[in-house]
């Protein structure tokens, strides 16, 4: 178990979930072709836990992942079964949660704790149109705000196989110390042996109206029946180990 103290003065346990990340030989292509051999190296773990809304029919939503690193990016590979995408709002500001989204959340030292308002941990939402979205500060202010050089991305969805979407995302990691339009003094060179926290999540839209599902690969621990704890809690988050 982890434990932190909220706000609120409750305590949190999280589920602790522990996996290891393989090294890539040569680094995917982000194309939205899962063919790349770097991918051969890693296994795919499921994102079957509902943290949100209700739990979906698989033709509506099914969904896993894999990943690999090298020293300089960690790769995310996700294929998704989605019978409806969804992209209702032009400004990647407004309403980004409400959309079909990959939602990567990252703990560059995988300490745990509260980073709504800051740099403790990131939640990278990409969207369709593959802007990416985290609650940041600028000075005093804290609000969404884009993160283009944290990742990059592609998708393309894949007909023949069956109605699935396969989506490639290379995210260069940050620490804490991090200061919103500086993406160079935070970054984190990765190697063998690192721990992370991580957690790998997708918003479910069938409709204009919102999303009707949030899952994630983690099992979280409701608070007050809540589990939609990762965007408040990196306690929340699985731990990885980076390895060769």
């Amino acid at each position: 178990m982890r434990s932190v103290l909220l706000a609120s003065g409750l305590i949190f346990s999280g589920l602790i979930q522990a996996y290891d990340i393989p090294r890539a030989d040569l680094a995917p292509v982000i194309d939205g072709d899962p063919s790349d051999q770097a991918w051969q190296q890693a296994e795919w773990r499921k994102i079957d836990h509902l943290a949100l809304g209700t739990m979906p029919k698989a033709e509506d939503f099914t969904g896993h992942f894999k990943l690999v690193w090298t020293p300089e990016h960690l790769y995310l590979l996700a294929e998704i079964t989605d019978d409806v995408l969804i992209d209702t709002h032009a400004d990647p500001l407004e309403f980004y949660w409400e959309d079909d989204i990959l939602e990567p959340f990252i703990a560059e030292d995988a300490s745990g704790g509260i980073h709504l308002e800051d740099f403790n941990a990131f939640a990278y939402h990409i969207s369709l149109d593959n802007q990416v979205v985290d609650i940041g500060p600028k000075g005093e202010e804290v609000k969404p705000r884009l993160f283009p050089n944290h990742v990059s991305s592609r998708w393309q969805r894949s007909l023949e196989a069956g109605n699935k979407v396969y989506w490639e995302a290379r995210v260069v990691v940050h620490d804490d110390s991090h200061v919103y339009g500086d993406d160079i003094s935070s970054r984190v060179t990765l190697s063998p042996g690192k721990k992370m926290g991580l957690l790998v999540a997708y918003c479910d839209a069938d409709y204009t109206s919102g999303r009707q599902h949030f899952m994630g690969d983690v099992e979280i621990e409701p608070v007050d029946g809540d589990r939609n704890r990762g965007y408040i809690d990196a306690s929340v988050f699985g731990e990885v180990t980076l390895i060769e």
